[in-house]
């Protein structure tokens, strides 16, 4: 089999395992054969310190399948034991890291997360990946040890590199079905899910199907529309990057689509909108004669919180501005991303943080998204369904 169509099997099992959790040992098969190792592990999860650190989910794979025994050797002995965990909070991202950067040579004789890692998942020569998650929330994309003598030759780590991405909007595209409550949900059942915008495309890009919370915001058509059934962002330069995005999804010639992702900036009394397109395997895309190509999922980035940011103006002794950065910041937003909600640079951004930082002698981002949460219990907007 070529490279080529190995890439792209690999990425049509990407695409289905966003979709379905169940489907992730598939591409993990997959992406091991391709690389020559022993196995893999993906794991996203969120937190200052390894004491509040909460794991979304963790995903071993050895020899083709899912490990949930080493899953929970890890969690339960390896993880609460191993003090390298914390430095990879502060490993670059989507840079190859090998396990000597993480562990000393005296750790890997006495560490036991290291012994784990070693003599149980093939690990011990192992390579990670430290990517951006959803939100606040961070993903570590480990490939174990090589299964000959060449060790981490630079076709191996080529192929680490093509991957990156995909595996990156592989978790996008999943999280973002789980927090609306739809990871594994079927393709007629996304229609009715309501926690997160689903649009459904053909081949050609043309609009199937789309639920309420899609069709709303293509009705409003402040930043987003469908013309003659084809959608469309109503900023130019959004607009290019929309279409780029989707030609990659839906290749001509049969080539294997992309996933993509791209943020839509709205008013400045809204977020940003996420927006994520997922190519769906060819098996799926016409089961049942359902002529479904890609799916577009518009999703807003907030953790929900609903603290009124003029009310947490008047408590923290903040400028309207200042609270509104400090509110997004709680809600889970990037400094990138509250720039591009308020049309601002993001180095002015992170001026009004250092600001806020300032006024309350903090020091640190989590601090600040602390003290705003704090007041989530009594400063949050009025719900009218109360």
């Amino acid at each position: 089999m070529s490279e080529r169509d190995a890439f792209g099997r690999i990425l049509a099992a990407l695409h289905e395992a966003a979709l379905e959790p169940a489907q992730w040992s598939r591409a993990a098969a997959l992406i091991e054969a391709s690389l020559g190792v022993h196995g893999s592990t993906l794991a996203c999860g969120e937190g200052d310190s390894q004491e509040d650190f909460q794991f979304y989910f963790m995903r071993t794979c050895l020899h083709g399948k899912r490990r949930p025994d080493l899953e929970r050797l890890w969690l339960e002995t390896g993880f609460p034991a191993d003090q390298s965990v914390s430095r990879y909070r502060h490993l670059p991202f989507d840079r190859a890291i090998h396990i000597t950067e993480i562990y000393s040579e005296e750790e890997m004789k006495s560490s036991l997360g290291y012994h784990l890692l070693r003599t149980r998942a093939h690990a011990g020569n192992a390579i990670s990946v430290r990517l951006k998650g959803p939100g606040a929330s961070r993903v570590l994309w480990q490939i174990n040890d090589p299964m000959d003598r060449e060790g981490w030759s630079s076709g191996r780590l080529e192929w680490v590199g093509w991957l990156r991405p995909h595996i990156r909007q592989t978790v996008n595209v999943g999280q973002t079905l789980a927090s609306a409550g739809a990871l594994g949900a079927k393709l007629i059942q996304l229609l009715d899910v309501t926690g997160v915008g689903v649009i459904q495309l053909d081949v050609r890009g043309r609009i199937v199907a789309a639920n309420d919370r899609a069709r709303t915001l293509l009705n409003a058509g402040d930043r987003l529309y469908d013309t003659n059934g084809f959608l469309f962002a109503r900023a130019q330069a959004e607009d290019d990057a929309l279409q780029a995005v989707l030609a990659r999804a839906l290749p001509p010639f049969g080539d294997a689509g992309q996933g993509g992702s791209l943020t839509i900036r709205r008013s400045v009394l809204k977020p940003p909108l996420l927006l994520h397109v997922n190519p769906l395997p060819e098996r799926e895309a016409w089961f049942r004669g359902w002529p479904v190509a890609a799916l577009v999922l518009l999703a807003e980035p907030t953790r929900g919180v609903g603290i009124d940011p003029d009310l947490a103006a008047a408590v923290l002794g903040l400028t309207p501005t200042e609270s509104r950065v400090a509110v997004m910041l709680a809600e889970g937003f990037r400094v990138s991303e509250i720039a591009a909600a308020m049309d601002r640079k993001e180095s002015t951004v992170r001026y009004h943080i250092k600001h806020i930082y300032a006024k309350h002698g903090l020091g640190r981002q989590s601090e600040l998204v602390r003290l705003v949460l704090s007041l989530a219990g009594g400063v949050r907007k009025p719900n009218p369904g109360n």
